[in-house]
């Protein structure tokens, strides 16, 4: 398994690794994506099947989210201190896995069985859940830990950006589509058990398979030779504040994902509903343009990521995807308050090519490739604050540093659901969230239109912000990989 990596080690203190297994590994976020996806549409089953009304179904995720932030710190704890023959990070892939596919079946298949009383459905489901959560944060905790014995070559950690933003786009449109031909075949509607059944199972079969995937891909580099300076390192819970406190990187990051996942995350499937559903006149249209964007959004994505952050470094990719998502967004905004959305529905919830179809056509797609770099250079991104740590004080901590990132940004980001909930409570939808079928109104379409690209162009603001502290030039990132090469060759000879 290993002999296609050799050629790929101890080049000038660069550790590469072949181009698939990049693209493989990858995976294992798309495989907690899938779930991800499937949990948005959470807040229907709540308000359908469990008895939850609108602002507690949405404030359901967000205290969910809270739990999942609280156990990160301990779960990166024992990712850190983890050396098995299966090595560090595999064997959370594969636990988590299992757990999510095991809770996720109980959470939609079980809870509505129980007898017709919410307090007895709601208990039952939240322990269920957090049971779920910390089966998300075991995988989930790899994707960030591994980044940095994955490879440290500055041209090809941001190469797993390029797969994640493909994978992700195909995800997203993939999962968009699943959702509108199940729905269809049930009512046209999300609150009925068939659908979400009809969610599970592709979910589950596709996280399973794309986990062994990522596991076989990251297999030769899962080991002690490839972790830090390649030497065990003992940690405390206490290292935990003391790198929270004075890793700059971490904290700026930390700031820059949080705001950016906080604004992605309120354009919930409501959002999108109400955007095509009620404003343009057709569900159905959501599916056309994201089956016609796609594509494109993932061709320009590669050159957009594999173009400027493996020439300028993470950091300049993440200020440019910024300011090209500011801008686009607000295109985007002022085409849906200004247009006609309406145009582009042909009667038989088909579409019409006129100008606000090729319009938002032309600015999704670069707005999704500009949105794509500022929001998956993110992952990689903190190898490089792993390294810096270890360049700082000497520990090897992939763990702790994927999980401080995850807490803060859980714990932000977690509130979401909550900010669409509001929202749309305070435009008469206050008992249950708005999905196609809703009557159309102005304030229910600029509410729609806030969630989906307003609070985006807030989170980016907050990246620019954010990186203008951010220390990890490429020029200094060139430093740390030379003083951790430095230090690897003196415990060799020692």
């Amino acid at each position: 398994m290993a002999s296609d990596i050799s050629k790929y080690q101890r080049e000038g203190g660069i550790h590469r690794v072949p181009l698939w297994r990049i693209g493989g590994f990858a995976l294992n976020n798309t495989a907690t994506n899938l779930y991800l996806v499937m949990m948005g549409y959470v807040s229907f089953y709540l308000g359908g099947f469990v008895g939850m009304a609108t602002i507690l179904a949405s404030s359901f995720s967000t205290i969910m989210r809270l739990w999942d932030g609280v156990t990160d710190p301990f779960i990166g704890f024992l990712v850190d201190k983890t050396t098995t023959k299966f090595g560090k990070n595999r064997p959370f892939m594969v636990i988590g896995n299992v757990m999510l596919l095991i809770t996720s079946f109980i959470l939609f298949h079980v809870t509505h069985l129980l007898p017709d009383n919410p307090i007895l459905r709601s208990a039952f489901f939240i322990v269920v859940s957090c049971v779920y959560y910390i089966g998300y944060t075991f995988q989930c905790v790899v994707t960030k830990s591994a980044q940095s014995c994955l490879t440290n070559d500055p041209k090809q950690r941001p190469l797993f950006a390029v797969f994640d933003a493909v994978y992700n786009t195909i995800l997203f449109t993939g999962m968009s589509a699943l959702a509108a031909f199940v729905s269809k075949q049930h009512g046209d509607t999300f609150f009925t058990t068939e659908f979400f059944h009809g969610m599970w199972v592709p979910v589950a079969v596709l996280s399973a398979i794309f986990t062994a995937i990522a596991v076989f891909s990251i297999a030769p580099k899962d080991r002690v030779e490839f972790f830090g300076t390649g030497k065990p390192v003992k940690v405390t819970l206490k290292d935990y504040w003391e790198t929270l406190k004075h890793n700059r990187a971490i904290q700026m990051l930390v700031v820059s994902a949080s705001t950016d996942k906080l604004a992605m995350q309120a354009k919930t499937t409501s959002v999108t509903a109400v955007l095509y559903g009620v404003v343009a006149g057709s569900f159905a249209l959501n599916a056309i343009i994201q089956g016609m964007t796609s594509v494109p959004i993932v061709i320009l994505t590669i050159l957009v990521i594999g173009g400027l952050a493996t020439t300028l470094g993470q950091r300049k990719g993440m200020i440019i995807g910024s300011v090209g998502g500011i801008a686009t967004s607000a295109m985007l905004i002022l085409l849906w308050v200004f247009g006609d959305p309406t145009s582009m529905n042909n009667g038989n919830g088909g579409l019409a090519m006129g100008f606000f179809a090729v319009a938002l056509v032309i600015l999704t797609v670069v707005n999704g490739a500009f949105n794509n770099l500022a929001g998956n250079i993110v992952i990689p991104m903190t190898a490089d604050c792993a390294d810096y740590e270890v360049y700082r004080t000497g520990k090897y901590v992939p763990g702790m540093m994927g999980t401080l990132f995850s807490f803060v940004d859980k714990l932000i980001s977690s509130l979401a659901p909550l900010i669409a909930g509001i929202v749309f409570a305070a435009v008469g939808f206050a008992d249950k969230l708005p999905d196609q079928s809703a009557p159309y109104s102005e304030p229910l379409k600029f509410a729609a239109v806030f969630l989906a690209y307003g609070l985006i162009i807030l989170g980016q603001v907050a990246n620019l912000i954010a990186m203008h502290f951010y220390p990890l030039t490429k020029e200094k990132m060139e430093e740390i990989r030379g003083e951790i090469d430095r230090i690897k060759a003196e415990a060799q000879k020692a």
